[in-house]
């Protein structure tokens, strides 16, 4: 039988070779697009570009705001419930073992309701996210394919999938600035 270690072990080696492996493939096409003579490559944060664009900082606008009003209320309804456990530590010895036990009792289930609330409340926030997210990464990925296909690139790359890029090849200021021009038609 193995030991957790050994499975820990296994487990890393393997997550290892298949980086290895991924780094070689990356390697290898590198080298094949650096090969062709009229290779042009450009590099996109694309995080960045739509923080950068109005819609992107209207979004990020509107989720702060329901996250901080959520958060606050969050914050009131916990403050609330350590003062009733507080409250109740302290008139434990008031109560008899029966009221203690059922006001404990009643008290776990109001805390437990506000945790379903709060995970339902992050999923919810999460969600709205993803679905405001959807247009403005559509037209960027619009945007992207217009400024390659003018510009001539054999191909563009997001920011986060290479470890380093010349910042002659950032195209991330030109799709933004290509985003907000469409925008305002």
């Amino acid at each position: 039988m193995t030991s957790r270690n050994e499975m820990k072990v296994s487990s890393v080696a393997k997550v290892l070779g298949a980086f290895v492996m991924v780094c070689g493939l990356v390697g290898v096409s590198n080298v094949a697009l650096a090969q062709d003579a009229g290779a042009k490559v450009g590099i996109v944060d694309i995080e960045k570009a739509i923080k950068a664009t109005a819609a992107g900082q209207k979004m990020t606008k509107d989720l702060q705001g329901e996250f901080e009003k959520k958060k606050n209320e969050f914050q009131k309804r916990d403050t609330d419930l350590r003062k009733m456990f507080e409250d109740l530590e302290k008139k434990k010895s008031l109560l008899t073992e029966e009221a203690r036990q059922k006001k404990a009792g009643e008290l776990q289930q109001e805390q437990m309701k506000f945790q379903k609330e709060v995970a339902e409340s992050q999923t919810t926030i999460q969600k709205k996210e993803r679905d405001m997210l959807e247009p403005i990464a559509k037209k960027m990925e619009e945007i992207i394919e217009k400024v390659a296909k003018d510009g001539s690139y054999t191909a563009i790359l997001d920011r986060r999938a290479i470890l380093w890029g010349s910042k002659a090849a950032d195209l991330t200021d030109v799709i933004v600035k290509e985003f907000e021009k469409t925008s305002k038609k």
